[in-house]
Order: structure tokens, then sequence, then C-alpha cells
């Protein structure tokens, strides 16, 4: 469901700045140098999971100045909803996955089960090594089934959007972090 633009802006009102837009930026050069260090020799395939993860995408890729091969891949649980449901794999990447190095970039880690399938379907592809780097991990209180390697922010367990998560459809494009208020 599609916000109205006067739905959108009294959410982003009543919300809460989570991560500033400076913090943000500092956040993405310190993961975009953890990368390097890491995976800068292994000439790596990054995959980027479509919609979210475009705004960490857009402003770490030009950070990493190593070779690298550029691919994307979207697979979702939440369509326009809140609440996760069946996995969809809408785009698979084009690139050969067989004996790479993999990275995916992702928004965020939140219940981990969409991106512990990207690992185990690469894996399954032959990927000799998946690594993941997500702008933000969400602090559920509980184990997920998935790691991420690289983390830029942790985030309180609320409904958060901005650079690159969305609030029912909208939101995404923000440079920082808000949470919806609680009420």
């Amino acid at each position: 469901m599609t916000l109205s633009a006067a739905e959108a802006q009294r959410i982003f009102a009543a919300a809460d700045l989570v991560v500033s837009e400076q913090d943000a930026a500092l956040a993405v050069r310190r993961v975009a140098g953890e990368i390097a260090d890491a995976l800068s020799a292994s000439h790596p395939l990054v995959l980027s999971v479509m919609g979210g993860a475009v705004i960490f995408t857009g402003q770490l890729l030009p950070l990493l100045r190593f070779p690298l091969e550029f691919d994307y891949l979207h697979v979702t649980r939440y369509g326009d909803t809140t609440t996760g449901g069946e996995l969809s794999w809408i785009v698979a990447p084009r690139a050969n996955i067989a004996g790479r190095t993999v990275l995916v970039l992702d928004d965020i880690l939140d219940e981990g089960i969409t991106l512990a399938a990207i690992k185990r379907r690469l894996l399954e592809q032959g990927a000799k090594d998946c690594r993941i780097a997500v702008f933000a991990d969400k602090d559920l209180g509980r184990e997920k089934p998935v790691r991420a390697d690289f983390t830029g922010v942790h985030l309180p367990n609320r409904y958060v959007f901005g650079f690159g998560m969305d609030v029912k459809g909208a939101w995404r494009n923000l440079p920082a972090v808000y949470a919806v208020r609680e009420s």
C-alpha cells in the first residue's frame, strides 16, 4: 500500500531522527575501509539487493578503489507491506557466481531471513565465499539466521525509514535514518 504525499509528510514530521546524515556518511566510509582491507585482493563480485540497497550501494561503490565486478539481484519478502511474507526472487544476478568471492550489499539486516536465503543460494551456485555488508543491523534482542560481515550502524528495534529503507513505499531517498514515532 502506497502512502499519499500528505500521509508520508505526516509520518516524516512526527518521526524521530535515529542516524544523522553525517553519521550515515561516516559509517559508509568506515565500512568501505573494512571491505577494502578484507576483499581488495579478491576481485569480488559485488551484488546489490534492490531496491533498499540503492542508497548504500551508490555511496559505497565509489569508495571501493579496487577492481570489482558489479551486478544486482532483487529478492523481497515485503513488497509494500511492513511484515515479511514468502520470499520472492524477482531478478537473479546475471554474473557467473561459481568460484567467486561475492559481496552482497543490503540496506538492513532485520530478521535476516532474506539475507540468509540469498547467501544460501549463492553458495549453492558455487560461490567460494559469500560476505554480507549492510548499512544497518537492527537489534532485535535475539539470534538471527545470518550475520553481516560488515555493518555501518546498529539500530534500535523500531520501524525505521530513510537511507534506502522505506515506510509503505515512501522516504527511501532520505540521507538519514528516522524511526516512526511510537504511539
